[in-house]
């Protein structure tokens, strides 16, 4: 590759908003780029089914982000898989991306790099991750095929999951920490119609232990305080965690400010305040992170940056 290669427009992330944003963009003739860390669709990419996107009733989120990507593709976006290390907004007012396999150049770049599941702090969560804490029930349900599983969590995700985690797990225990449900009712009625989903209401999990596996698992009464504890051969439970996400900003915090709920701050064109700079999808500081919400935010973004462009090009050419 050669050693800084220009584009009109790059796009680092190739979920939902990335991949609708290349798709916009390309469509726009503007030569495109597409960088991606690893596996099309982001988050999404995780889940089983994905049956709230408009005109889909029912497809799997890896079937979703691929063909996404393909989508954009067949736009005339190109595609890049490297790790974005740095972004650097040059003299010239354009920008430069470091990666893992060399340097990019672009006067406008959307970042869409989506969010990462949010750690629920409780003790041993970190020593027993990836052995039997786990953020992805999609990616790790096999491990817990005939076993209890305790799902954290009482919004969309942790029923979604707990859905499926129903048809693998013997026993799915959903802990909610108030006491009831912050999921629609239609979703929490379908979760709790499985015969093998029980619910812990107004509990905290406090602690997992265990010598090389989980072995046991201790929870709080929040409405008496009480703490207990439940023991169970090692290995044969497991603990899923569905306590939100927070977006995944590293690379533009000294180019754009950030909120209070950690997501990035644009304007109604996804613009930040660094000119050419523009944020989409569950990286951005919103209420709601839907497949939906990304892909609009993502054809926002790639409309704006077009202007973007065509606005300094009629500065360049009136000069």
């Amino acid at each position: 590759m050669d050693a800084c290669k220009t584009y009109d427009a790059i796009i680092v992330g190739a979920g939902p908003a990335g991949s609708t944003a290349g798709i916009y963009a390309a469509r726009a003739s503007l030569h495109t780029l597409i960088i991606e860390q690893g596996m099309p669709g982001g988050q999404i990419a995780t889940s089983d089914m994905v049956d709230n996107y408009p005109g889909i009733p029912s497809i799997s989120g890896a079937e979703l982000g691929s063909k996404m990507l393909e989508h954009a593709e067949s736009a005339g976006a190109e595609v890049a898989y490297a790790m974005v290390n740095a972004i650097t907004h040059l003299d010239d007012g354009r920008f430069s991306l470091e990666t893992d396999t060399g340097s990019y150049v672009a006067p406008v770049v959307i970042v869409a790099t989506g969010a990462t599941p949010r750690p629920l702090g409780f003790a041993g969560e970190n020593e027993f991750r990836g052995r039997g804490v786990s953020y992805c029930a999609t990616c790790d349900a096999m491990f817990y095929r005939g076993k209890r599983v305790f799902v954290v969590g009482g919004g969309n995700s942790a029923c979604e999951e707990g859905l499926f985690l129903s048809h693998v797990a013997s026993d799915v225990v959903m802990v909610v920490r108030r006491d009831e449900f912050r999921a629609p009712k239609g979703r929490v009625d379908k979760l709790l119609a499985r015969d093998n989903v029980s619910v812990k209401y107004s509990t905290s999990l406090v602690e997992a232990t265990g010598e090389r596996l989980l072995g046991s698992v201790t929870f709080r009464d929040n409405k008496t305080g009480d703490q207990y504890t439940e023991t169970y051969s090692e290995g044969s439970f497991g603990i899923f965690v569905f306590a939100g996400n927070d977006p995944v900003t590293e690379l533009v915090t000294q180019l754009a400010d950030i909120a209070p709920d950690g997501g990035v701050v644009t304007d109604e064109n996804m613009a930040t305040r660094t000119p050419g700079l523009y944020c989409a999808g569950d990286i951005r500081s919103k209420r709601l992170r839907q497949v939906v919400t990304a892909a609009s935010d993502g054809a926002i973004a790639a409309s704006a940056a077009y202007a973007y462009i065509q606005e300094a090009s009629d500065v360049l050419s009136t000069n």
